[in-house]
């Protein structure tokens, strides 16, 4: 049997050893297996990656401890909106939400648009209103906001004051080890039945202007799936993934100039990185062969591979 697997993320940024303490470094590598553990035996029992993708992916959303759905980073006014796309590798069917405030699992919107809708991509009210009616969990604003991200936002919002007179953005908290509130989070699977699908879902950056949107719902940019080539999640500064257009650029070196995931993962993480961007890509070919560079301190990791192959990483010094 050919093998399949799965690939999650849970963010990269200026994640260093020193700045997250065993008790917390236990409760990321905890809920990273549990995403894994879920969307793989979705896999392992011959279901679809589009079923193990958003298995996954709730699971990080449910978890306060990643930026997505509840813990997710704050805008300027002290809220939380969140963008999700999916994509089906297979049929290159794909779904997204941009700016929802009160959908409490936006991946599972996403889907719901690519496989219940004509449209591809809904913001706003008129995408909570379409979850509602796929009866899906609506919750208020307050349910996804933690005084963790209230801190953070506050901190950020000081430091952005000190550092106005030299032109230059404020950074995340000292004590929050994602930088300038990166975090997005995506799964990537192939299944027993060689197809693909990718999905990402983030709250954005911490302190964002209300309304901004980044990469993570934009098909091609922080998201793309296509059987052909691979599956690609991302996450980083959303901006210039939208620039490089940075999942689909790694389908498109593998497709047109016959790279390997490894290596089309790694170019098109230097795009993003020439333009002065950070962050982070995971992705799986056709062939179950995995890539998870970064050019941060560090990204919250994890594979399982039906060959025997996983683990669980999150410093930048750690294998794969």
């Amino acid at each position: 049997m050919a093998r399949y697997g799965l690939v999650i993320h849970g963010g990269a940024g200026a994640i260093r050893r020193s700045e997250i303490s065993p008790e917390r470094e236990k409760e990321y590598r905890a809920d990273l297996e549990k995403a894994l553990a879920v969307g793989y035996a979705i896999l392992d029992k011959g279901g679809r990656s589009v079923d193990a993708v958003a298995a996954a992916i709730v699971v990080l959303e449910d978890s306060p401890l990643f930026n997505a759905g509840k813990g997710a980073v704050l805008t300027s006014a002290g809220t939380a909106e969140l963008d999700a796309s999916i994509m089906d590798g297979k049929t290159l069917g794909a779904g997204a939400v941009a700016g929802v405030k009160k959908i409490k699992n936006p991946i599972l919107a996403s889907r719901s648009i690519m496989e219940k809708s004509p449209h591809i991509l809904l913001a706003g009210p008129g995408a909570e209103a379409f979850a509602k009616e796929q009866r899906l969990d609506i919750v208020s604003n307050k349910y996804f906001i933690t005084e963790r991200r209230r801190e953070q936002l506050r901190k950020t919002k000081a430091e952005e004051l000190k550092k106005l007179a030299v032109a230059k953005g404020g950074r995340a908290a000292a004590d929050f080890p994602i930088q300038d509130g990166f975090g997005t989070v995506g799964a990537v699977a192939l299944d027993q039945h060689g197809d693909l699908a990718a999905g990402t879902s983030t709250g954005g950056r911490v302190n964002k202007a209300v309304g901004r949107v980044g990469d993570s719902p934009i098909i091609g940019a922080g998201n793309y799936a296509n059987n052909r080539t691979c599956a690609v999640s991302g996450t980083g500064h959303g901006e210039f993934f939208m620039r490089t257009l940075a999942a689909h650029d790694v389908s498109a070196l593998m497709e047109y100039r016959g790279m390997s995931i490894s290596d089309a993962s790694v170019v098109a993480l230097r795009k993003i990185a020439a333009l002065g961007g950070d962050g982070g890509i995971i992705a799986i070919d056709a062939k179950g062969n995995i890539a998870l560079p970064f050019n941060t301190a560090g990204m919250y990791r994890g594979y399982k591979l039906s060959d025997g192959q996983s683990g669980v990483a999150i410093f930048g010094d750690a294998k794969k």
